[in-house]
Order: C-alpha cells, then structure tokens, then sequence
C-alpha cells in the first residue's frame, strides 16, 4: 500500500519540489495551496488549505480522508518570510506572520493527530529553518517563529512516542525559491536609522535565495526521514557553512557567537 503523504504549500519553491520527489519515488502525494485553481500542470493532487484558517483545515484533512482513507505522514511545509527592522515591523504583519509559521503549523498537527493515533503510526515533519537556531538581525520575527516550532516538536514527540507517532523538524538552510515574492518586508527607509544597515542586509538576503541550492535537496532529506525509524529531533539540510553556524551556536560562549554574527553583517 502506497503511503499517503500531506504536505502544506506543494504548489511552489520547496513545496513543490518535494511533492514532485515524492510522486516519483511512488507515494500517494497530496499537496496544497490556497488557490489550487490557478494550477493544472501537475502530476500529483493539489487541494485547497489555507492553514491560518480552521475550518479550511478541517476540510483539507477530511478530502484527503475520503480519497485516501489515511494519512502516514504530514509535512508542514507552508510558511512566509518577513524582513524589517523589529522596530518598524507592524504588529499586524507580525501577527500575520505567526499565524502562518507556528499557529498554522499547530492547526494541522492538531488535525492529523487524531487520525494517527487511531492508525497506531504516522510521522510529521515540520519545515523550519536553520535561521530558526539564532536571531537573524532584521529576520527576528521569521526565526522566532521557526524557533517556537522547533520547540514545541521537541515536546509533542514526547506526548505521541506511545502511539506510534515520530514528529521531527527539517530545517533548510538558504534554498533557490520564489520565498521573496510572497514576503512582507519593511519598506527601506533612507530617512529611518536602520536605513543603510536593513538595506544592505535585505540585498544580501535576496542574493543568497537568488543564488541558494536546488531544493531538489530538501525533497530527498524528507524521503530519507520518512524511511527512518526512530527519528531525531532536528536535521538540518544545506550548505555545510550554514549547517556548521548550528554547531557553532550550541558550543560557542553566546557573546562569542554573537561577535561573529555581527561581524559577517557588518554590524
């Protein structure tokens, strides 16, 4: 019996490619998007979610239910970016911004939780981020909201372990995707006293998505999770420099480790 795979925002960037790596490798793969209508071209089934809406999550896990009868493994993949200044940031967006990378997340565990402890097994994979492990200058609100899933993974691993449920994040380092189109970033301000720094900052961080990985990647990083029995906590996936920064971070004094961010940005 083929293994049935969710995963939220299949319609583009790493999304995409891991729905489109998994169709391949021969699961049943059910991706999702806000407006699946806008979309024919693809090989594996796109329904509609919105995860900051409830009762389109209810309806999202209940059409996969009819189709598919269950669900084995759920991958909360949607998420947004958001770049600014913290201080010039608006609360609004900042909200926004949660409700999409951590409550979305929490509303769809939530849902499939149920199924797979009456199913006796199951695993989900949260997308994080390696931004996730440390406060990214003008990124705070975006890792902040990684890091709190990261977080909150470590403690449902325990609470499901009895039923058979594994709960793991994945998190990405810089990959090539369309995350800028979709991102709320503060306007750059020459007139703001963060204009010159967030401006140069936000280039680079255009570049580095520009010029990131082929998410490809990403896509064979969840497969191999999926595979695995007794799973970790964490993984992280991308460029070795950007996986090493997470083991810098867990053994280096923090003023240490700050000096260093702050160096690389110039700050």
């Amino acid at each position: 019996m083929k293994k049935v795979i969710l995963v939220t925002g299949g319609s583009s960037g790493i999304g995409k490619s891991i729905c489109e790596y998994l169709h391949t490798r021969d699961y049943k793969v059910y991706g999702t998007s806000r407006n699946p209508d806008r979309y024919s071209d693809f090989d594996f089934n796109l329904i509609a979610l919105d995860v900051t809406d409830e009762q389109s999550v209810e309806r999202c896990i209940a059409e996969v239910m009819d189709q598919a009868g269950r669900i084995d493994v759920l991958i909360n993949n949607a998420g947004a970016g958001i770049t600014g200044p913290f201080e010039e940031v608006p609360n609004s967006e900042i909200r926004k911004n949660l409700e999409t990378n951590f409550i979305g997340p929490v509303s769809m565990m939530k849902a499939v939780l149920p199924i797979m402890r009456k199913q006796n097994s199951g695993k989900i994979i949260n997308i994080t981020s390696i931004a996730a492990y440390m406060g990214l200058p003008f990124r705070g609100i975006y890792s902040s909201g990684k890091a709190a899933l990261e977080v909150l993974t470590e403690a449902i691993r325990m609470e499901v372990k009895a039923f058979n449920i594994e709960v793991t994040n994945l998190a990405p380092g810089d990959f090539a995707t369309n995350i800028a189109a979709g991102r709320f970033h503060s306007e750059v301000d020459p007139n703001s006293a963060y204009g010159e720094t967030y401006g140069r900052i936000l280039n680079e961080i255009n570049e580095h998505v520009d010029s990131g990985r082929d998410p490809l990647e990403v896509a064979k990083a969840v497969e191999k999770i999926i595979r695995i029995s007794q799973i970790k906590p964490h993984y992280t996936v991308g460029a070795f420099v950007q996986k090493f920064s997470v083991v810098l971070k867990s053994i280096l004094p923090q003023k240490i480790f700050e000096k260093l961010l702050l160096r690389h940005h110039k700050l």
